[in-house]
């Protein structure tokens, strides 16, 4: 199915402005590009609050999110960001984390991991596990029901989620509700799945934007088939929490999140699975612009309210 004609429009029209490829940049530079994006506002929420999270070497920093309601324990989506694990940021993602808490009516807490290729893989992994633990740790502290806890991410924030969510049944943790995974990468870039051929060019992400991410984050080709890494490539994926999964039509990653909703169907997980027809890489983000992308989102939104019994 072609893209949806607002999708196409709006695509079009970026590409007018002829910015250079991911390729021709330094990662300073497409981060730069990437926090100049405008981006529609957020729903407002009651209070947002920056937070400093303990990491193996260090801190990172966290954005917590709290919708408006009586001041009780309130679930929680633990929210990773995408940006091919060099990009992008709490700001970025902020639109997102807001709709989120507003419309679920959770708290939302952002996690702004450390990023390559200043930090390789798999310190963006390490930091996300440190984190949800950190969070279940004090979740009393930050007005949050610790039963009560989804994961969640888009893109290269979903391939961690995903990841967090295999390391916290392996090597304990919290335990999850849920997993939110949008539009994730699952599977090392060489495995060729068919989408990345079809929409090499011209929806978006491309095929090269995503050889550039992977070459930053793990450059030795031989790492990248580690499930830390490439999720689809783990062994077992039973006992994993239930899952929602929605992919793009128009998406270059929307061949190998549907083979990881496969294995998880097949190893028993609870799964809720999608493919949005028309929509492109990274639509989460235009929810409140492009009303297109509303189904989506609200998809999103009616699974949470659902794990969460809202």
């Amino acid at each position: 199915m072609p893209l949806h004609p607002e999708i196409a429009a709006d695509l079009a029209a970026a590409a007018a402005r002829g910015e250079p490829p991911l390729r021709q940049l330094t990662p300073a530079a497409a981060r730069a590009r990437a926090e100049a994006e405008p981006r529609a506002a957020g729903k407002p929420v009651q209070a947002v609050e920056t937070l400093s999270i303990p990491v193996g070497d260090g801190t990172i920093a966290a954005r917590l999110y709290r919708p408006s309601g009586d001041g009780g324990a309130l679930p929680a989506i633990l929210y990773i960001h995408g940006g091919g694990w060099v990009l992008c940021s709490l700001d970025t993602h902020d639109n997102v984390c807001r709709n989120l808490a507003a419309a679920v009516g959770a708290v939302v807490v952002s996690i702004d991991y450390r990023m390559a290729p200043e930090h390789r893989f798999p310190t963006a992994s390490d930091d996300c596990l440190a984190a949800v633990r950190w969070i279940g740790g004090q979740a009393a502290d930050l007005g949050i029901d610790p039963a009560r806890l989804i994961i969640g991410g888009d893109s290269a924030g979903g391939n961690l989620a995903a990841v967090t969510a295999l390391r916290l049944r392996d090597e304990g943790g919290p335990k999850l509700l849920g997993q939110m995974l949008i539009y994730p990468v699952t599977d090392d870039i060489a495995a060729g799945h068919p989408s990345y051929a079809e929409f090499a060019e011209g929806f978006g992400l491309t095929a090269d934007d995503m050889a550039w991410f992977w070459e930053h984050y793990v450059p030795d080709p031989a790492l990248r088939a580690h499930p830390y890494a490439s999720p689809l490539r783990a062994d077992d994926l039973t006992g994993l929490p239930p899952a929602l999964v929605l992919t793009a039509g128009c998406d270059v990653l929307r061949d190998e999140g549907e083979a990881y909703a496969g294995r998880l169907a097949a190893a028993g997980v609870t799964l809720d699975f999608r493919r949005y027809e028309g929509l492109h890489h990274g639509c989460a983000g235009d929810y409140g612009r492009l009303a297109a992308v509303a189904p989506f989102f609200e998809h999103l939104v009616a699974w949470a309210r659902a794990i969460f019994r809202l």
